[in-house]
């Protein structure tokens, strides 16, 4: 498969704290101290079960978000997977719909600050938010690690200062005496009924929307399919918790009439929660507000601004919008944010913004749920999530649906906003988008027996995606390379003998019929799917008679030309391969056997791949080409290789440069954890992990240097 050129990726520079410091700082700002009273006066003191609804409520489109960034770890986020689930189209009013919502709310978050820090200081709201808007849009272009690290003392003083709002309210409940609090604070329960409740549920479920906005960044994440996951989950408790125990005691503690009219609640609750001298208590909460809406911004400038980045990359918007800057961030896309942001503050009203936020918000995870189930039922190999959510398709039938039920209750207002924006969005689509995009969504797939076209893109897009997540814990690809067999070739030769003989070779370790398997490997030959990467070959077939996979290694000086048929021929036919990787894998774990396909391709892509692969001295140093890393080396202690000085010596003996270190020794079908005493045999195999700059230079040592010098000696 012919390689494409690949937009500029992003520095993966965010850990587990900081998926969990954006997601929780997107939702920590109005949601908690501004909309609890406006909420109250909808339903009563059934507040905190609103909020608690709307939470588990999250819980699908959660999910179904995690799966997908783990599958497709890209800039853009919801974009990026409505756009590769259901087509551009989709993409396009998904894309432009969140990026207003996003960007929107995050300016309004900010202007929010103004409500707190008016309490103390008399400062000019809008003008003070511009300049916010101005300083996080410079620390987002210096870079997304410089963000978040400013997220994460935010974060640290916000969930510090909330642990003992909702510490101190306990107590004072508990001193007022509970049943008391019952009977006077929270009868009646339901003040609206049951649309009431419901009704409050769609007005508040905006609060949790910033959860899933960390899958705009997932292109930026290390480890994204555990980081995302685990950051979104321990993220949606801590919000949930808080919101619903803070808004118990915001209950608890004010009275009906004055928590109804407030607009900043929680600073009113702790003046009866904290028992500290003057007003420090409310100084906390305004220093913990002031955090939550900075975070908000913060956030959300980093995450709104991957959007037209993504929308950029695939050609629906202008390619200026996905470039980087000298930071390695999308400046352009984040000046154009902030600009946004800006005229938002000073031009628009509140209200009509986070109504159409709440509806789109809905709406895009409505889509998101159904993109999981179209990827899934699209059968494309390639989509290969590392998390997978539970209870499938259930989940999401249940977040579609509540979805549904949820903008009906939103208003007719609310839908037509939403309406003007979907068709502005078609506009430019069918403007300027369709022009310059020919994929399809991976909807064609699923409904291919239809009639309608597959879009062999999305498959190879998914290929090059699984290529840099790299293989999982338990993918054997080392076991794999180090049994393998390894087949020189010094003189010209057919394909059709190549296959013969490795048919041959793997029919010796398994009872298979050797011209049902000779026919397999020849005909994937003949296949546009078969990889070619820098003459290198890679036909793979997985059969049911195998329990684990298998590789055949090979090696033609000469070169062999291979008959491939379809949109490879010309390159196929004229140019002689080298290298052969005949890869069998059991029919069962389709997935894996992708990875390691993948794993293998990301090897021969290298530059340098074919001079080193015909330079190579021996078995062994074929298949550390395979196996070398930039944080992890295998060598097997062989006689005269570049490893036969350390055959008979302590693994204390080595000296291993600082940075590295021998991790494990497998002998034989032995696995040894070494320590300084144990004494190397010939054929160990040590495993070696270390800094890349000590691997690079262990791997020149032992492999490069040492063998060169054997074979001129």
């Amino acid at each position: 498969m012919a390689t494409t050129p690949q937009p500029k990726k992003l520095k993966k520079a965010l850990g587990l704290f900081d998926v969990y410091a954006i997601c929780t700082g997107a939702m920590f700002s109005s949601g908690f101290f501004l909309l609890p009273g406006l909420a109250a006066a909808q339903t009563g003191p059934s507040v905190a079960l609103a909020y608690l609804i709307a939470g588990l409520l999250m819980l699908p489109a959660m999910f179904s978000m995690a799966e997908l960034s783990t599958a497709m770890p890209r800039a853009g986020g919801d974009y990026y997977f409505l756009d590769r689930a259901l087509g551009p189209m989709i993409g396009t009013i998904g894309g432009v719909g969140t990026y207003l919502a996003l960007a929107l709310k995050s300016a309004f978050a900010l202007i929010g600050m103004g409500a707190y820090l008016a309490i103390f200081v008399d400062v000019p709201i809008k003008p003070l938010a511009v300049a916010l808007t101005v300083a996080f849009a410079m620390l987002n272009i210096f870079g997304a690690k410089e963000t978040t690290s400013l997220q994460r003392w935010l974060i640290i003083i916000l969930i510090s200062v909330l642990a003992f709002f909702i510490v101190g309210g306990i107590l004072e409940i508990t001193q007022q005496g509970v049943d008391k609090t019952l009977d006077e604070q929270f009868s009646p329960f339901f003040t609206g009924g049951l649309a009431g409740l419901l009704g409050t549920v769609g007005f508040v479920f905006v609060s949790y929307a910033g959860l899933t906005k960390i899958a705009s960044v997932s292109e930026e994440v290390v480890n994204p399919g555990r980081n995302i996951p685990l950051g979104m989950m321990l993220s949606i408790v801590t919000t949930t918790f808080i919101y619903v125990i803070g808004i118990v005691i915001m209950v608890g503690v004010l009275s009906p009439g004055e928590f109804r009219s407030d607009l900043t609640p929680v600073a009113s609750a702790a003046d009866a929660v904290f028992s500290l001298p003057g007003s420090l208590g409310v100084v906390l909460i305004v220093i913990s507000a002031v955090a939550a809406f900075a975070s908000t911004g913060n956030a959300g400038i980093l995450a709104a601004s991957r959007y037209p980045l993504a929308m950029g990359r695939d050609h629906l918007l202008p390619g200026v919008f996905a470039s980087l800057g000298r930071y390695q961030t999308p400046a352009f896309s984040i000046v154009v944010t902030s600009g946004l942001m800006i005229g938002a503050i000073l031009l628009l009203d509140e209200e009509g913004i986070a109504k159409i936020a709440s509806t789109f918000q809905l709406l895009i995870f409505m889509l998101v749920n159904f993109s999981v189930i179209v990827m899934r039922e699209s059968r494309i190999e390639f989509y290969d999530p590392i998390y997978r959510t539970p209870l499938y398709p259930w989940m999401q039938l249940a977040g579609i649906l509540a979805s549904i039920l949820l903008i009906t209750y939103l208003g007719t207002e609310a839908i037509m906003l939403s309406v003007v924006v979907i068709t502005l969005a078609l506009a430019w689509y069918f403007y300027y988008g369709i022009k310059r995009t020919v994929r399809h969504g991976a909807i064609y797939h699923w409904f291919a027996h239809l009639g309608q076209r597959a879009y062999p893109g999305l498959e190879y897009e998914l290929r090059e995606i699984m290529v840099e997540k790299g293989l999982r814990a338990d993918d054997p690809f080392d076991e794999v390379v180090t049994r393998a067999i390894v087949l020189e070739y010094r003189t010209p030769l057919q394909y059709e003998a190549l296959a013969s003989e490795v048919a041959r070779i793997i029919t010796q370790r398994y009872p298979l019929v050797e011209e049902a398997l000779v026919q397999d490997l020849v005909h994937k030959m003949h296949d546009d799917d078969v990889l070619l990467e820098r003459n290198a070959a890679l036909p793979n077939v997985r059969l049911h008679q195998v329990d684990h996979a298998e590789l055949v290694i090979v090696r033609s000086f000469k070169g062999v030309f291979v008959p491939l048929q379809g949109s490879e021929a010309p390159t196929a036919e004229k140019v002689p391969m080298h290298a052969f990787f005949f890869l069998i894998s059991p029919e069962e774990n389709p997935t894996q056997h992708l990875r390691v396909l993948a794993q293998l391709t990301q090897h021969v892509d290298y530059d340098d791949f074919l001079h080193d692969w015909l330079h190579a001295n021996s078995e062994q140093e074929l298949k550390e080409i395979l196996l070398h890393s930039d944080r992890l080396l295998t060598l097997w202690l062989e006689p005269d290789t570049g490893t036969q000085d350390m055959i008979g010596k302590t693994v204390y003996e080595l000296a291993m440069p600082d940075g590295s270190l021998i991790a494990l020794v497998r002998r034989g079908d032995e696995v040894i954890v070494p320590h300084s005493k144990l004494t190397l045999q010939e054929a160990d195999r040590l495993t070696i992990i270390g800094d890349p700059s000590q691997i690079e230079s262990l791997y020149d040592r032992y492999v490069v240097h040492r063998d060169n010098e054997t074979s001129t000696s």
